[in-house]
């Protein structure tokens, strides 16, 4: 698989990015110093009424987290995006992201008048203010994918956060099959048990793809892929 590289630009802990990222490019998201999380929404760009569905994409392809070479679909059955390469082999798509009460209960009070650049910030917050700059909002907000975290169930069903899964240079690559909106809020997990407000940054790398192969293991790996592919390929005949 072949790619050039058209820019790249560093997330800071804490902040938050968003951008409108074209079919047939694509995004790797790069954890520079291990323990990172990175929450990310996918709304259709043109249409952002359909949006990425957490249950189809896991009940789909008989999964229970993101890996290559499995797809992010859509709640209209399209494929937003297909994750090409992933050096981590688990990325966590059940416990939902952080927002302002449970960042208060654990690292207490943070705001911008006391901490300035260094304050508490939570996903929710924060996808809140990247979707406000395409005229989206609350109704708009859907479960995230949280790259870079793992969140395992016990013999019992409960589930953990699985400390120190995620190095530094831990990279993940998705190539968008739609025009998507990327939202991507850089915050600690919700299930994170350190207490002291250090979150990592993530480096953010755009892409561009040739196109993918007939037998492209995105398509292949599952048969209700091939049918995804083909009802998302229509809409750009």
């Amino acid at each position: 698989m072949t790619e050039t590289v058209l820019f790249s630009e560093t997330i800071p802990g804490g902040a938050s990015w968003s951008m409108r990222v074209r079919r047939g490019n694509g995004i790797r998201l790069v954890d520079l110093e291990g323990g990172a999380n990175a929450s990310v929404l996918l709304h259709r760009a043109d249409d952002p009424l359909e949006r990425f569905n957490l249950p189809d994409t896991l009940k789909a392809q008989f999964i229970a987290y993101i890996t290559a070479p499995y797809v992010l679909y859509s709640d209209m059955g399209h494929v937003l995006a297909s994750v090409v390469r992933d050096n981590l082999g688990w990325h966590d798509t059940i416990t939902g992201a952080s927002d302002a009460n449970g960042v208060l209960a654990k690292f207490g009070e943070g705001t911008y008048q006391s901490m300035k650049n260094e304050r508490h910030t939570n996903a929710r917050d924060h996808f809140l203010v990247e979707l406000g700059k395409y005229g989206l909002g609350e109704r708009d907000l859907v479960p995230p994918v949280n790259f870079f975290t793992k969140v395992a169930p016990s013999e019992d069903g409960a589930l953990s956060f699985v400390e120190g899964h995620s190095h530094a240079g831990a990279s993940v690559t998705l190539r968008m099959e739609m025009d998507v909106l990327m939202t991507i809020s850089v915050t600690p997990h919700p299930m994170d048990p350190t207490t002291t407000w250090k979150p990592k940054p993530v480096m953010v790398d755009v892409l561009k793809f040739l196109p993918p192969c007939v037998d492209d293991a995105s398509r292949t790996v599952r048969e209700q892929n091939r049918r995804g592919f083909a009802l998302t390929e229509r809409l750009y005949l």
